[in-house]
């Protein structure tokens, strides 16, 4: 190796400099990291902490008596079919609309973003007032059960689920496989299950999952209406047994967790297969 000239060894190496500029910015991260971590965890664990506390000291009853209340339970049943249908008629409503718009109407799709966002500026005791008619007509024609609600949680949840599938169509060029798929012969539905649902299945998951949340957690639309869904039946409860109703709630957002976990587990997986 050539010996430096007295000029070159003289140029101080930028390698260091660079490490530290890039240890800061690593900390940086971190540091952020840490602190939100703490500002979500702490009420978590102080909502533990709460619900297993005694007179004894530590104790899971509350947790037990969740399996034991037969009311609480069949309201857990309830919102979680109230989530299914909701996914459900949320998917099959808005997705084939907004493919449709996308490759034929896109003069109409800023009509369509508007309509979706409309729920978030009415207030959902408005939209009670609204519907209140509306719902004793469906209680008399389809019975007065708690899964009608699914009809107003799918209003609720486009303006969310609407923004989670925008970004996934605008993330693929779907004119072009579109139009690939019909000129093999593929029909319109082909095109939709066959095409594009493999092609955004993470922003139909965000979707997915942003709905469940709601669904899981609204409480005014059912109470005013007079349906026992999860949230109504944890209110109920919170008036004789803080505990359990704490219990339930700290349930309900680790159901939440654990949701958001498959998400992520999923994509990850989804995102190796294409790569390899």
């Amino acid at each position: 190796m050539a010996a430096l000239t007295p000029a070159e060894a003289a140029v101080p190496d930028p390698r260091p400099s660079r490490r530290r500029r890039a240890g800061g910015p690593a900390a940086l991260r971190w540091a952020v990291l840490f602190v939100v971590g703490a500002y979500l965890l702490f009420p978590l664990l102080a909502m533990l902490e709460f619900s297993t506390r005694g007179a004894q000291g530590r104790t899971a009853d509350a947790w037990l008596a969740i399996g034991q209340d037969r009311a609480l339970v069949d309201a857990i049943w309830v919102s979680l079919r109230l989530a299914a249908l909701t996914v459900f008629g949320m998917l099959v409503l808005l997705l084939p609309t907004m493919v449709w718009v996308q490759l034929r109407l896109p003069r109409l799709r800023r009509v369509l973003e508007f309509v979706c966002l409309l729920p978030l500026t009415i207030p959902a005791i408005v939209i009670v007032v609204g519907l209140s008619p509306i719902y004793a007509w469906v209680g008399y024609l389809l019975g007065d059960s708690p899964l009608n609600l699914a009809l107003v949680y799918v209003v609720l949840v486009l303006p969310y689920s609407y923004r989670a599938l925008d970004a996934g169509l605008r993330s693929i060029d779907l004119k072009t496989l579109a139009e690939a798929a019909l000129s093999l012969g593929a029909s319109w539905w082909s095109v939709i299950l066959r095409v594009v649902v493999p092609n955004v299945r993470a922003a139909i998951l965000s979707a997915a999952l942003i709905s469940v949340a709601l669904v899981l957690g609204e409480f005014t639309i059912a109470s005013l209406l007079n349906y026992d869904t999860l949230q109504v039946r944890v209110f109920e409860i919170g008036k004789r047994s803080a505990s359990l109703s704490v219990a339930v709630s700290l349930a309900a957002l680790m159901f939440g967790f654990v949701l958001l976990a498959l998400l992520s587990f999923v994509g990850q997986r989804r995102g190796s297969r294409q790569g390899s």
